[in-house]
């Protein structure tokens, strides 16, 4: 009886260290948040943002690991949820209207980005769960790509946050190089967006790098850019089925991890598609989709120290920086054979 009721008061303990582990990353989240609505934060983003409050929170006051259950429960399972929410930003109708040439731009540079990123890295002997989070980062749709391709890999935390933190450095960096460069490379505004878009690493960078074309620029720059986020499905899925036949090699078990939150995202996509949910309705799960994800930011940022990402950013970083380049040149030479220029 003395056992039962002393059980209770630690069951309550862990309940309030796991709601504040919780309520941590959700505060730092909002701050992410606001501080992203800042005209010089604006390019960096809210989850790149959440990240780094999350490594600063740690070095600055220590995060006690009684709160560690709850930013686990932000950085793995919210992140799930948030990722299936974030399919409301993609709707596959006016992937449809922009017509072929918008799915064949965005999958020559996916495939040709992963390839070139994940060798470099490679070679430059860096281990390969980070080498591909970086390569898929890099290919398809920055920290969100990271974020859901490390589960499927087993991906460590710490490799997660500088793979994440990595691409959203080369994003913003490409995202300021892409604008003072836009009055010299002679394209169109509609090829301009092209160009940003097929390129560049998250949605708000090729917004930003494509706002000095105008409107015409912005809108193919989202397109096409929401058509590599549309890719994020089957590369997960290949990403999955590629861990589960490399594990099944030292385990002698072939069963395919299948990515499901990917699923779900796909499902919320169609969702959108149809026009059904008020626009306002619409814009509050994205919102609500990306307070998710930034939470997940949040406590990987929470898990990792400045020290680690000294030590494991620098190799990354290179194999991304001369990806992006590469990336950049086919992106240039592809906007003007397909006729975007």
């Amino acid at each position: 009886m003395i056992s039962q009721e002393s059980s209770v008061p630690r069951r309550t303990k862990k309940a309030k260290t796991f709601i504040l582990g919780i309520g941590l990353t959700l505060i730092l989240s909002l701050l992410a948040k606001g501080l992203s609505l800042l005209p010089f934060l604006s390019i960096m983003g809210q989850l790149v943002l959440a990240i780094i409050l999350g490594m600063i929170y740690r070095a600055s006051f220590g995060v006690p690991g009684s709160i560690m259950p709850g930013v686990a429960f932000s950085n793995k399972k919210l992140l799930r949820f948030g990722i299936i929410l974030l399919g409301m930003r993609l709707n596959l109708v006016d992937i449809a209207h922009a017509g072929p040439k918008v799915v064949l731009i965005a999958a020559v540079h996916i495939t040709v980005t992963i390839f070139i990123v994940y060798g470099l890295a490679r070679l430059l002997k860096v281990d390969r769960p980070l080498a591909l989070m970086t390569a898929c980062g890099t290919a398809i749709c920055g920290a969100a790509a990271v974020v859901a391709i490390a589960p499927l890999i087993k991906a460590k935390d710490q490799e997660t946050v500088v793979s994440a933190a990595t691409v959203a450095i080369l994003g913003t960096l490409f995202t300021l190089i892409y604008v003072g460069l836009y009055p010299f490379l002679g394209l169109t505004p509609e090829g301009y967006g092209a160009f940003a878009g097929s390129t560049l690493h998250e949605v708000a960078h090729a917004i930003a790098a494509a706002a000095p074309g105008g409107k015409e620029a912005e809108d193919m720059a989202v397109i096409v850019k929401l058509t590599r986020v549309a890719l994020l499905v089957p590369v997960s899925l290949c990403v999955g089925y590629w861990a589960s036949r490399s594990q099944g090699e030292k385990t002698q078990k072939s069963k395919i991890q299948i990515p499901w939150f990917v699923l779900g995202f796909l499902l919320m996509s169609g969702l959108n598609s149809l026009n059904i949910i008020p626009h306002a309705v619409t814009a509050q799960i994205i919102n609500l989709a990306y307070i998710l994800i930034a939470m997940a930011m949040a406590g990987l940022g929470l898990n990792v120290d400045f020290a680690f990402f000294r030590r494991n950013g620098v190799k990354p970083f290179a194999a991304g920086l001369m990806g992006s380049v590469v990336l950049a040149v086919i992106g240039f030479t592809l906007v003007h054979v397909l006729g975007f220029a």
